[in-house]
């Protein structure tokens, strides 16, 4: 027999983003993103590689980070949380040092990156986008007093 899905155990947890339309629109975004940057990777790796390796790898990491925050914030629960926090963490520190590397040493990257140059090429958003994400994350915490105690 299927499922009932008003029972608790088929509930997704309240912290997941597809509860709200905010959250709706940045698990859009965070697709999107991660769709984007995972295909131009793969067409960049496979199609000219040896152009610029570092950067079309960059842009594969970026993809893969993508998807996990994507994938974080649409579960939600304690496992969701970590992915999505360990993924918007990762994607921040990666848009600062790519975006910083790739003005300071432009040789290094003769090709762009999504992260390049802060995000410039997608309209900053992937500077702005992990901002979003960890504040998401946070204000959409569980609260303690509702979490069952674990023993």
């Amino acid at each position: 027999m299927p499922e009932n899905p008003t029972t608790p155990a088929a509930k997704r947890p309240t912290d997941a983003a597809l509860g709200t339309g905010v959250g709706r629109v940045l698990l859009l975004v965070y697709g999107t993103f991660a769709l984007s940057a995972s295909a131009r990777a793969l067409v960049q790796i496979s199609t000219h590689f040896s152009e610029a390796p570092l950067a079309y790898l960059l842009s594969a990491l970026a993809g893969a980070v993508y998807i996990a925050a994507t994938i974080g914030l649409a579960v939600g629960g304690t496992r969701g949380r970590l992915i999505a926090l360990v993924g918007c963490t990762v994607e921040l520190i990666g848009v600062l040092i790519v975006g910083t590397l790739s003005i300071a040493d432009a040789v290094a990257f003769p090709d762009d990156t999504v992260w390049s140059r802060y995000g410039s090429g997608y309209g900053y958003v992937p500077l702005i986008l992990p901002f979003i994400g960890l504040w998401w994350i946070w204000r959409h915490k569980p609260d303690p007093a509702q979490t069952p105690a674990s023993g």
